[in-house]
Formats: C-alpha cells, sequence, structure tokens
C-alpha cells in the first residue's frame, strides 16, 4: 500500500464533522425550507510512478454555472443514477474519459452543503492504470493534475474572501501553480487533508 493510500483509508476512517460553504459563513445559510439538490463528485488519486496526483477539471468558461472554474468530476444526480455513487462514476467517465472499472472506490467524506443550493457527496477513489485524459466537449476546457502532497496538506490551505451579492464571503483555497482551487472544492479537500494528517 502507497503512503497516500494509507493516508486516505486512514482520513475515510475518521469520524468527520458536517462540510458547507457555511462553514465560515453562517449567515449565508438557506432557508430551513429550502430542498437541496443531489449531487456527486469523485476525487480521484492517480498513483503514478512519478507521484500521486489528484486530477482535476477546470471548467468551460462559457458555462452559466461556475464558468472558468477548478472543480472534481462530477455533477448532479439524475433520475435514472443509482444513486450518488453511479453518479459520480458516470459524470466522471462523461468529462474525463475515466471509466468506472479504472478506479478503486475507497470510501466517501460527508455531504458537503454548498451555497448554491446542492447537498454533494463526495467519494474518494484510487486510478492503479495508465488512461488518456478525454475533457468533454463544451464542458471542460482542461484536465490537470495536482501532486496529492499538496492538496492533503491542511498547512497550505488558506482562508480568503470576496463580495458575493453584496456581502463579505470567505472560503478556503488551495492555489496551485495557475490554478486557483477554492470553494467547495478546497472546502472538501481540507476536510480530507485534516483527516489524512491525524
Amino acid at each position: 500500500m502507497s503512503e497516500v493510500e494509507a493516508r486516505l483509508r486512514q482520513a475515510l476512517s475518521c469520524p468527520a464533522g458536517p462540510s458547507s460553504d457555511f462553514d465560515l459563513n453562517p449567515g449565508l445559510r438557506h432557508r430551513p425550507s429550502q430542498q437541496l439538490r443531489p449531487a456527486a463528485v469523485l476525487l480521484a488519486f492517480w498513483l503514478k510512478p512519478e507521484g500521486s496526483a489528484l486530477i482535476l477539471t477546470k471548467r468551460a468558461s462559457h458555462l452559466k454555472d461556475h464558468p472558468g472554474q477548478i472543480a472534481f468530476p462530477g455533477g448532479k444526480v439524475d433520475p435514472t443514477d443509482a444513486g450518488p455513487k453511479a453518479a459520480a462514476l458516470r459524470e466522471t467517465w462523461e468529462e474525463t474519459g475515466l471509466a468506472s472499472s479504472q478506479v478503486e472506490l475507497l470510501g466517501q467524506l460527508p455531504v458537503h452543503e454548498t451555497v448554491t443550493g446542492f447537498a454533494i457527496t463526495p467519494f474518494v477513489g484510487l486510478v492503479h492504470v495508465t488512461f488518456d485524459p478525454v475533457p468533454e466537449t463544451g464542458e471542460v476546457d482542461e484536465i490537470f493534475t495536482v501532486p496529492a502532497s499538496h492538496v492533503l496538506s491542511p498547512h497550505k490551505y488558506s482562508v480568503q474572501r470576496r463580495r458575493w451579492m453584496g456581502e463579505w464571503r470567505q472560503y478556503y483555497a488551495v492555489p496551485w501553480g495557475p490554478y486557483y482551487i477554492w470553494g467547495a472544492t478546497a472546502r472538501i479537500l481540507f476536510g480530507l487533508a485534516n483527516g489524512a494528517s491525524k
């Protein structure tokens, strides 16, 4: 077992608290009556000979929701999906060309509530084989990797802020080179990094 795999399994075995965009912004929480839309993502760690790395995508710049942002492969849970896990694997294949047969699922993290009204179930998996990433036309501008050592180190994260809908919003960020990883993506990773460092 590689060090990264051991740390991921350790993180998944630790009791974890809730994860939310509201952790740093309790005043922005949804109305209690608002129903959250289910979504799922895959944190796919590619165990390459030159070093383990997390697979991430850059969303297409013309999209209505979150254009140009860095995200995990994933998306909404469709009625035809067997559940969040099936949705995460389906979306990952559609967005990156990574087939479910190439992923060893290790487990799932706490559901993450977003300020945009989604309840995201994050799954953690390993990729042991070589594959050629293929960005989904019209949805994904780029597929890239970030070293696991970067995203699994809590000290790499910072809390930043910007104005959103007339209010200051704080959020986690863990930039890597030209890629600004922030918001829900960084918050989910921060929770994983904390668990992997215990």
